[in-house]
């Protein structure tokens, strides 16, 4: 849809959309936009179809449409709207394609062959990839690294025991050694040799390097695989079959993302657990739930969401409207906050394998994940729920105090916040050599502590030592230029975007030497159009720090920082110029770079709602200052 090409004010531009962000509100008070990511989504997914006997060839179309349609014109798939070939990716693609029939000399799929051949070929691709070609007899499992199930039986003091994980790699890797220990291969009639570059495998690193060690500790788990101890072995695959099944949430799924629930069902599956078995039947069911249908002129398409964010997604939404001046008593606001207030999280969940004692109270991400609560969420509701003007203000109080009482439990040691667990700072599952895609620990962060210190300082706690330690942590971990590193968006921007507000919010002057060098950041890295853009490529390479096309996500995040600073008035204009002007006629933005972030430098993600969110927060507090201003004049 085109822009607006007339002038228009900020105040109007702000009143479209809010009205849009109505619009968008579920009858049931949530709102969800779509969770976009790239096609190794849909090629696992019909490789899981096609593994488990289940693949029908009118979802196989839709799906293969959907990739065809977002191969590019080198011939390769992205992980990210506009970012650079990527291998594993293309990889994933290509066997996909073949699955559904692509001739293997079709002009797209030479295209790509080559291109693969010529940058590593499958020997060159993640783990990941390659045990998905594994379970068809594409590669062998001895060319893999053995992660044995009896994972399961180290103690949590013990080193790379499961907790030592991430909680989104712990729920990946529990599964993932049933199949490892199972080795299953399901032929396809085709093969994958046009992939393979034919050159020797890279020699092991030296012994006395964490790389060589590990390389040498993994061929010793080879050895034990081959002859394991069988009754450890059945009593670890019973374990593990337990641990996976009562993490199985009531949507069907497993930690509301892709990785650990299409690995549960496999592992399941190859447990001996049936199609009809109701583990198995929920989660397929809920998996039926994460397809997305579109008709196209080429026909229908279909594609697999990785994750739904509706609690995330509200939760800001709340935030956008309270800041556009709705008013905290509007039903959708009550609708919403009613809403949240169901999702709150009473039980615990791993999280309380490093605090016993810590009574439960945070949100989840999803619909449905009541084991892994987190406190970015948990923060950023507060800071919606806790200015609504709702019906029963004691449910509504009480909610709010569990919550803050949770995420303060949460601080690490070293005075931040990870996201979903506390002193997961372990680096020894980073060095395993079958950890060589995403993150697999979770270290506090910049934005998720600046948001829970933001919180904090909302409920009155800024002068309390939880608060105090956290703004301690944002200033040690300033980078060098000025700026902080987004965790869990992209990157630089979001990363200051999020610290500067938390810390002027908590009593850091907007004078003080960091702020001073943070707004420098801010201004130096403004756009020609007056926006702002970050490049995922920031991730691996400095030389994309701050730089990118402009997006209303991003230009919004900058602005939310110069705002809470002041001080910077032109920028300020500028970049609410730029917002007014790029603004649909519907009242949202187009946005089809992404800007979250799963995993830096290797997974990336669209928030369809951050185009929305986002920069109603930005025009509220603008429209807000600019208020106070006229007033005091």
């Amino acid at each position: 849809m085109s822009t607006q090409v007339h002038t228009r004010t900020p105040s109007a531009a702000l009143d479209d959309a809010v009205r849009h962000l109505r619009g968008l509100q579920d009858e049931a008070g949530w709102w969800k936009g779509e969770l976009a990511t790239n096609v190794t989504m849909d090629a696992e997914d019909l490789l899981l179809r096609e593994f488990l006997g289940i693949r029908q060839e009118p979802g196989t179309e839709e799906a293969a449409r959907w990739i065809r349609s977002q191969q590019r014109a080198d011939g390769t798939w992205a992980s990210f709207e506009g970012g650079p070939p990527e291998l594993s990716t293309t990889v994933e693609a290509w066997v996909a394609l073949r699955l559904a029939g692509d001739p293997v000399d079709a002009p797209h799929m030479a295209q790509a062959r080559d291109w693969v051949v010529a940058h590593g070929g499958l020997e060159s691709t993640r783990v990941f990839t390659r045990i998905w070609l594994a379970l068809f007899g594409l590669w062998s499992w001895d060319d893999l690294p053995d992660m044995p199930p009896e994972l399961i039986f180290l103690p949590k003091w013990f080193p790379l025991n499961i907790y030592d994980w991430a909680c989104w790699a712990r729920q990946t890797v529990v599964p993932l050694t049933v199949v490892n220990a199972f080795r299953p291969v399901r032929p396809v009639p085709f093969g994958v040799d046009e992939l393979r570059t034919g050159l020797p495998p890279v020699p092991d690193a030296a012994p006395w390097t964490w790389k060589g060690a590990f390389q040498r500790l993994d061929k010793g788990l080879h050895l034990y695989a081959r002859r394991p101890h069988r009754g450890l072995r059945r009593k670890a695959m019973d374990r593990a079959a337990e641990w996976i099944l009562a993490r199985q949430e009531d949507d069907g799924g497993w930690g509301g993302i892709q990785p650990p629930w299409v690995y549960s069902l496999l592992a399941l599956h190859l447990l001996g657990y049936p199609d009809d078995h109701p583990a198995m039947v929920k989660g397929f069911a809920g998996l039926e739930g994460f397809l997305i249908r579109e008709s196209t002129e080429d026909g229908a398409v279909r594609r697999l969401e990785a994750c739904q964010s509706p609690v995330w997604d509200t939760g800001l939404a709340v935030i956008a409207m309270l800041d556009a001046g709705v008013p905290p008593d509007d039903p959708a606001l009550r609708r919403a906050t009613d809403w949240l207030l169901g999702e709150q999280i009473t039980v615990r969940g791993d999280w309380a394998v490093q605090r016993p004692r810590l009574a439960p109270g945070g949100w989840a991400f999803e619909f449905a994940n009541d084991f892994y609560p987190d406190t970015d969420d948990t923060a950023e509701i507060v800071l919606g729920l806790r200015r609504v003007d709702f019906e029963d203000p004691e449910r509504l109080r009480a909610a709010v105090d569990r919550a803050v009482a949770w995420t303060v439990g949460m601080q690490s040691r070293d005075g931040g916040w990870g996201a979903f667990d506390a002193d997961n700072t372990g680096r020894m599952p980073t060095r395993l050599p079958f950890c060589d895609f995403g993150a697999v620990i979770d270290p506090p962060s910049a934005d998720v502590t600046a948001h829970v210190v933001e919180m904090l300082a909302a409920v009155g706690q800024a002068a309390g030592t939880p608060a105090r330690r956290g703004i301690l942590w944002l200033l040690k971990n300033q980078e060098r230029d000025g700026s902080w590193f987004g965790r869990w968006g992209a990157n630089h921007v979001y990363g200051t975007g999020a610290v500067v507000p938390a810390l002027i919010a908590a009593g850091v002057h907007p004078a003080s030497a960091p702020i001073r060098r943070a707004m420098r950041w801010l201004l130096d890295h403004q756009n020609a159009d007056g926006g702002w853009g970050e490049d995922l490529r920031s991730y691996r390479d400095p030389a994309w720090i701050g730089r990118g096309a402009t997006t209303a996500s991003q230009t919004a995040w900058a602005l939310l920082a110069l705002l809470a600073a002041g001080g910077a008035d032109e920028a300020v204009e500028r970049g609410v110029a730029w917002l007014v002007s790029a603004q649909r006629e519907d009242g949202t933005w187009d946005e089809p770079l992404f800007t979250g972030t799963g995993f830096p430098g290797d997974f990336y993600i669209n928030y369809h709602l951050y185009r929305l969110v986002f920069p109603i927060t930005a025009l509220g507090r603008y429209e807000s200052a600019r208020r106070s201003a006229e007033g005091r004049a």
